[in-house]
């Protein structure tokens, strides 16, 4: 077993996962089989109680495991599907040794960070298998809570053989405008605190905004301890899954494989969308502190090779005007209402819906987004103004949307909602079967409520020889998983979330057609 760990330094948020992502995708292409485990040294047991806001989107796993967005990096650039197995939070290591000391499992000892701790740690990576194994430590070195899994990572090596690992310490280099100078400090100082802990770099990439020129190279090269060859800036770029190229080209991946022993199988080869076609899509969203929030979205339009999309609060479209409303969103051909949890900003959305839905503007509803598309339909076509999920307004006269059955038995918040992939049936006669060409379909969830078409079922369409001014039901499981107006050039909300799905190589099919139908939207834009 051969492994690369990669540590970060200075910033916390500076591409550890994009790194990590593509040194495995560089590797993968050119025939290894890799396996990752990203390792978060917070106190959680997963990410699936967290703030978008502050720490990204919560990423779901075919098994239903909510892991930290750095799962989808490796999904989509990996191309393979994740599972619990990995990611790894200390507050599963510290659960899993607390569990074990109260069954007395550990005969008496006196139970410490070293060796029960680290023991736990390392266990979950010698479950791992492949010809590489890629682990991402979270965080930054120099954090309280990060130092326990270095010192298991340092013993790992050490039991497994050095010659076995990389060690690959990614950090920032800040450019001074004022100075016109690149600094170094802050790296010199992340690479002594990581040799404190008994790791030394093997390898050192340099993250910034502007070309890191040569001398700032040699330079780190120097205080750091390695040769000039085994530094490497990978600056920003405009398209994130052209970096396993640029892994390749810059030498990194060859340079790995030569230290730990291992040839490829075959020659580099890397695909992906690297056209820009600009879909002028909005997404309204209500987690706006920063786009890791809509992350696998985002990262959906970008594979199907189409800009980002503009990101609208939400809160700010609830009491404007009617024409301002339309001069926000005129200039848009496509339109997506994302996921989400709370009353918060729910109002603005259901009057773009509303909007979407008269002016014909391809609009995609995401898991809250498609609840919503069905609150709006049933207020406004349907005429039962009070419309709404209980979710919002417990004491709504029509609940439209209301809580899962099993739901209102459970009492506390994590991993307890509907999660991960169920089986689906698509309608042969709707328009989301002309998306998927097939019955019978396989997609990942994450929600506690549910579009309530029992207790309103002829307010729905449900069978082709229904009445059509009704809301389609397009796919169905226990619960309405899709609804669509098939009068409208694309106007389809899915329960589910194909945005978990979509791969380099393979973008989620209905996204393609939505961006497909909002690129060649006719609408005059502004």
């Amino acid at each position: 077993m051969k492994y690369v760990t990669i540590t970060g330094g200075v910033l916390s948020g500076i591409g550890k996962g994009i790194t990590a992502a593509s040194i495995g995708a560089a590797l993968q292409a050119q025939g290894l089989k890799i396996d990752v485990l990203k390792i978060d040294p917070y106190l959680n047991v997963d990410a699936g109680t967290m703030n978008p806001n502050q720490h990204g989107e919560v990423f779901v796993t075919e098994d239903g495991y909510e892991a930290d967005l750095d799962l989808g990096h490796y999904e989509r650039f990996l191309q393979k599907n994740m599972t619990h197995f990995n990611n790894i939070t200390a507050g599963q290591v510290y659960s899993n040794v607390i569990s074990k000391e109260r069954k007395g499992e550990y005969l008496g000892a006196t139970v410490q960070m070293i060796p029960h701790v680290t023991s736990e740690i390392k266990k979950r990576l010698s479950e791992l298998k492949g010809d590489v194994v890629i682990v991402e430590i979270g965080g930054t070195v120099g954090d309280i809570e990060s130092e326990i899994f270095l010192e298991a990572i340092r013993e790992f090596s050490m039991e497994k053989g050095r010659e076995n690992f990389i060690f690959v310490h990614v950090t920032y280099i800040p450019y001074l405008k004022v100075t016109n100078e690149f600094k170094t400090k802050p790296t010199q100082q992340s690479i002594q605190i990581l040799r404190r802990s008994g790791i030394s770099p093997d390898f050192i990439v340099l993250r910034g905004e502007e070309k890191i020129p040569k001398l700032t190279v040699n330079k780190v090269a120097l205080f750091g301890g390695v040769g000039k060859k085994a530094v490497f800036g990978l600056e920003d770029t405009d398209n994130v899954y052209s970096i396993p190229k640029k892994v390749h080209d810059l030498g990194l991946d060859k340079l790995i494989m030569e230290k730990l022993r291992i040839r490829p199988s075959k020659d580099f080869s890397w695909d992906y969308s690297s056209s820009v076609k600009d879909a002028k899509v909005a997404m309204i969203g209500k987690y706006l502190a920063t786009d890791d929030a809509y992350k696998s979205v985002i990262e959906s339009v970008a594979l199907c090779g189409y800009k980002k999309p503009t990101m609208i609060d939400s809160e700010s479209l609830e009491s404007i005007s009617e024409e301002e409303m339309d001069n926000t969103l005129k200039r848009y051909s496509g339109i997506i209402i994302p996921g989400g949890f709370g009353s918060r900003g729910i109002e603005g959305m259901i009057r773009v819906i509303k909007y979407a839905r008269e002016k014909d503007v391809p609009l995609l509803g995401l898991c809250l987004g498609m609840q919503l598309m069905t609150i709006e339909y049933v207020r406004n076509v349907s005429h039962l103004n009070d419309a709404n999920s209980t979710e919002f307004n417990p004491s709504t006269p029509y609940q439209i949307v209301d809580i899962m059955e099993e739901q209102k038995r459970i009492m506390k918040l994590g991993g307890t909602m509907r999660l991960g992939a169920e089986k689906i049936k698509v309608f042969k006669w709707s328009k989301l079967y002309k998306i998927y060409l097939k019955e019978n379909i396989s997609e990942r969830h994450r929600h506690r409520y549910e579009v309530n078409v029992n207790a309103f079922e002829n307010l729905f369409r449900m069978k082709e020889e229904d009445p059509m001014n009704r809301l389609s039901v397009s796919a169905m499981s226990k619960f309405v998983e899709a609804i669509e107006l098939p009068q409208n050039k694309f106007y389809m909300g899915v329960q589910y979330h194909p945005e978990y799905a979509s791969k380099v190589s393979n973008p989620h099919p209905i996204f393609k057609a939505f961006l497909r139908e909002s690129f060649e939207n006719a609408r005059q834009v502004v």
